[in-house]
């Protein structure tokens, strides 16, 4: 056999966390893996990295809460050092230059924050949290759960009504919820609830994280609970910081994969999927390399998979035009920029940490304000009073930045994935990246000022560093065509790709987005099913 030709049960395409997780489970299993990743380091999307002489941060992904706490106990990745601190609050609203408002800290504790604006929303809250987890609560299972492929007929009926069943047999309040859930617009949704613009904010940021799109979109109420069904020790909806930022995450999968057999290769970016009688049997790398496997298994966006990675005529002509239709695109501007001091807002002065330093600092006051920030970016390119999420993660983590000094990631949007009239995003991201700065410099007058460094990731350098097509950081966008059983595509819903031995297990296939874990963990039980 040529010296040039390796032979192994499983290769995996992409060494981001859902890649590495299952990994994991294939060798915990007895398989023999080998994880190809393109870049020096694994972990894709959830990296840290030096971008400053003395700061390192979170590269793209940057808070926890929605990793699978199986998956965190199955790899023992506390034992490989990872450690999640919570944020003493979820998120603080400058509003103006002298009102702001809070989200987090207890129930209580945001009831008072919320009579501040309106006395009746404070009391419907906790109807609305109750109403919200009961919904969140069925998401959650269903997102460990491998959705129902059409093609297997009655076993995909019977599959489809035990996932169901938990709303089935609820109440017709819950049956309401969940209907309107999926199909509402977030403003929509949140009108239902409450009057006070800035408190319909403080809840209708979460439906377009990620999510290129208005608060006004039909379907984006589910993004906002795409959000909350997320834990951290226990604690549901909460979210946390991994010490020593998102790459902590995947180093501790990275030492659980090594623990137990699979063999991680840098450097090493797959070239073509290698197609033999209608079945997948390895993969090429761009050195020339060819590895012969049994199962071919893909942690990369869908349309990079299919589009890129195949010759022609290895498709069926019918696949290949529907996953050209597939959607990418979030409206996702990363910045990571070294502070010489704390934010001073305006609405809250005081440049000591404090715990609206150490939370999500979210720049959206109203959500007239997200919609334009919308229609801006579709117009233009980018919005001229842009989204922005700021966290500080040096408040909860002194291993990020010198004494003294901060750290800070700003995740922006909108920014439309594709410039108007041929631009292109490597000529306009410092421009966008300074109306990013003005943006927050308006509600924390020392900001620009403080900036000694920054990292700019467009929508095109999201795409080009980390594989994000459109800078989509879901791998696709979640809507319901693109969703459950029809992620990526109908009939393969269940991790199993067009061609025998092609399997997906990334963001681009159920549930979606999100440093979860769960597509990695549940396309391997799907593989460990058909068979070793």
């Amino acid at each position: 056999m040529p010296s040039n030709i390796a032979t192994t049960d499983a290769v995996i395409i992409g060494g981001g966390h859902n890649g590495l997780v299952c990994a994991y489970y294939l060798a915990k299993a007895g398989l023999k893996v080998r994880v190809c990743e393109r870049r020096s380091i694994v972990g894709g999307a959830a990296v840290t990295e030096e971008f400053h002489p003395g700061f390192r941060n979170s590269v793209a992904s940057y808070t926890v809460s929605l990793l699978n706490p199986e998956v965190i106990a199955d790899m023992q990745l506390k034992t490989y050092g990872l450690k999640v601190v919570k944020r003493p609050i979820s998120n603080f609203l400058p509003i103006d230059n002298n009102n702001y408002l809070k989200l987090g800290g207890g129930l209580e504790r945001t009831q008072e924050e919320f009579r501040k604006f309106s006395p009746r929303d404070a009391e419907r809250l906790p109807e609305y949290y109750d109403r919200i987890d009961a919904v969140a609560d069925v998401l959650r299972d269903i997102s460990t759960k491998t959705p129902p492929n059409p093609k297997r007929g009655i076993r995909a009926a019977l599959q489809a009504a035990v996932q169901l069943w938990p709303v089935a047999k609820g109440s017709n309040q819950l049956h309401r919820d969940v209907y309107d859930l999926f199909t509402k617009s977030a403003r929509s949704f949140l009108d239902a609830w409450f009057e006070n613009e800035h408190i319909k904010a403080a809840f209708g940021f979460d439906a377009i994280v990620g999510n290129y799109a208005s608060p006004d979109t039909p379907g984006s109420a589910y993004v906002l609970l795409h959000h909350v069904f997320g834990e951290v020790d226990g604690e549901k909806g909460a979210w946390g910081h991994a010490i020593g930022g998102m790459g902590a995450i995947t180093q501790a999968m990275k030492q659980a994969c090594e623990s137990v057999g699979v063999e991680i290769t840098t450097d090493a970016p797959v070239d073509k999927v290698i197609v033999d009688n209608g079945a997948a049997t390895g993969v090429t790398l761009a050195n020339g390399e060819s590895i012969n496997a049994k199962r071919v298994i893909a942690n990369v966006n869908p349309k990079m998979l299919y589009g890129q990675m195949f010759n022609e005529g290895d498709l069926d002509p019918e696949f290949a035009r529907r996953m050209d239709g597939y959607k990418n695109g979030s409206g996702t501007f990363r910045m990571n920029v070294a502070l010489s001091e704390l934010p001073d807002f305006t609405a809250l002065p005081g440049k000591d940490s404090a715990e609206h330093h150490q939370c999500g600092i979210v720049i959206a006051p109203t959500l007239d304000y997200m919609d334009r920030a919308y229609v801006d970016a579709k117009a233009n390119g980018w919005s001229k009073q842009p989204i922005v999420e700021m966290l500080i993660p040096s408040t909860l983590d002194d291993s990020l930045a010198p004494e003294g000094q901060h750290v800070a990631s700003l995740f922006c949007q909108q920014f439309s994935p594709q410039l108007p009239d041929g631009q292109s995003w490597h000529d306009a991201r410092e421009a966008a990246a300074e109306t990013i700065i003005d943006t927050v410099t308006a509600h924390a007058p020392n900001f620009r000022d403080a900036v000694l460094g920054k990292m700019i990731l467009s929508p095109l350098d999201l795409e080009e560093k980390l594989g994000l097509i459109g800078g989509d950081i879901m791998h696709g966008v979640m809507t319901l065509d693109q969703m459950w059983a029809a992620r990526p595509l109908m009939n393969h819903g269940d991790y199993r790709g067009p061609l025998k031995g092609l399997y997906m297990c990334g963001a681009g296939s159920h549930p979606g987005g999100g440093v979860t874990g769960l597509p990695g963990r549940n396309a391997a039980r799907e593989i460990l099913a058909d068979g070793k």
